[in-house]
C-alpha cells in the first residue's frame, strides 16, 4: 500500500520555540501520524538565530519522548547569511533540512536565495549526509536546482517541496498544482506545502495526484475545519492521516519515511 510522509512544522513564523512545550505536542502527533518534524532555528523568543543551542534542546526533548525524522530549516526571511542560516546542519542528529530554489516575495518581504546561497547549502548538506527537502515557490526554482545538480553533488532521489499559498508565489488550486507537478523531473519525489490553509480539499488532491510527502503545522495554518482552529499539532496531524486512510493509502511511520527517502539513521 502507498505510504504518504507526514511531515508536522509545529511553529508559527512569529512564535516562540519552548522545547519543553513543543516536545509534548510533537510526541503526540508522532502518535497521531506524523513521521517527520520540520523546525526552524529560534530562540525562546521567536527570533531566527545562527545560534542551535534552543533548537537542539528542542529536538534532544522530542528524541527523549518518540522516534521522529528531524528536519531543520535552513530558511526564513532574517538578516542571516546563508552560512548562518546552515548552522543547524552540524547538529549531527539532523536527517533532512530543506534547501531553498531560488529568490521570491513572501508577502512583502524579498526571501533571498542566490545561486551561491544554493550551491552551498547543498554542498554542506551531501558533506554531512543530511537529505535535502528543496522548497520551490514556483516553476523556475526546479530548474535552478536541476542546474546546480549538474554543478554540486546531491543524493538521489531528489525531493521537492511545493509551496502553494504564499502572496507572490503559487496559489493553491489544482489547475497550479498539476502545472507545478508536470514540470518536476520523473527521478525526483515531491510533496506540499499549503501556506495560510483553510481547507483539506488542497492537500487532498496532492496526495491524490501523488504526493509522497504531505507538510502540516502551525507554521503554515491553525485551520482544523469550518470555524475551527486547532489548538495543538497534533489534531491536524490526526485529521490529516484519517484522511489519508480514506483514501485507502497509509500514513508512513518514522522508519518507513527514512526508508522512503533513503535516511540511513545515525
Amino acid at each position: 500500500m502507498r505510504k504518504v510522509i507526514i511531515s508536522v512544522a509545529p511553529v508559527a513564523g512569529p512564535d516562540p520555540l519552548i522545547p519543553e512545550v513543543l516536545a509534548e505536542d510533537v510526541a503526540k502527533c508522532v502518535e497521531y501520524g506524523a513521521s517527520m518534524c520540520h523546525l526552524h532555528c529560534k530562540t525562546r523568543e521567536g527570533k531566527l538565530t545562527k545560534d542551535t543551542s534552543n533548537l537542539i534542546q528542542a529536538f534532544e526533548l522530542i528524541l527523549k519522548k518518540t522516534d521522529v525524522v528531524v528536519q531543520a530549516s535552513t530558511g526564513g526571511v532574517s538578516e542571516m547569511n546563508i552560512q548562518e542560516r546552515c548552522n543547524p546542519l552540524d547538529y549531527e542528529k539532523v536527517e533532512s533540512a530543506s534547501l531553498n530554489g531560488g529568490s521570491t516575495n513572501l508577502g512583502e518581504a524579498v526571501y533571498r536565495n542566490s545561486f551561491e546561497d544554493i550551491r552551498y547549502c547543498a554542498g554542506k548538506c551531501y558533506e554531512k549526509g543530511v537529505i535535502p527537502e528543496t522548497e520551490v515557490f514556483d516553476i523556475g526554482m526546479i530548474h535552478n536546482v536541476e542546474m546546480v545538480r549538474k554543478e554540486v553533488p546531491m543524493r538521489t532521489p531528489v525531493f521537492y517541496n511545493l509551496v502553494f499559498g504564499h502572496k507572490g508565489g503559487m496559489q493553491p488550486t489544482v489547475e497550479e498544482l498539476m502545472a507545478f507537478r508536470s514540470f518536476v523531473p520523473r527521478d525526483a519525489m515531491w510533496g506540499v506545502t499549503h501556506f495560510g490553509r483553510d481547507n483539506w480539499t488542497f492537500l487532498a488532491a496532492a496526495i491524490a495526484a501523488g504526493a509522497t510527502i504531505v507538510r502540516i503545522g502551525f507554521e503554515d495554518s491553525r485551520y482544523l475545519r469550518d470555524g475551527v482552529m486547532a489548538e495543538y499539532n497534533y489534531q491536524e496531524v490526526q485529521y490529516l492521516k484519517e484522511l489519508i486512510e480514506k483514501m485507502g493509502l497509509e500514513a508512513a511511520t518514522p522508519e518507513e519515511a527514512r526508508e522512503i527517502m533513503g535516511i540511513v539513521k545515525n
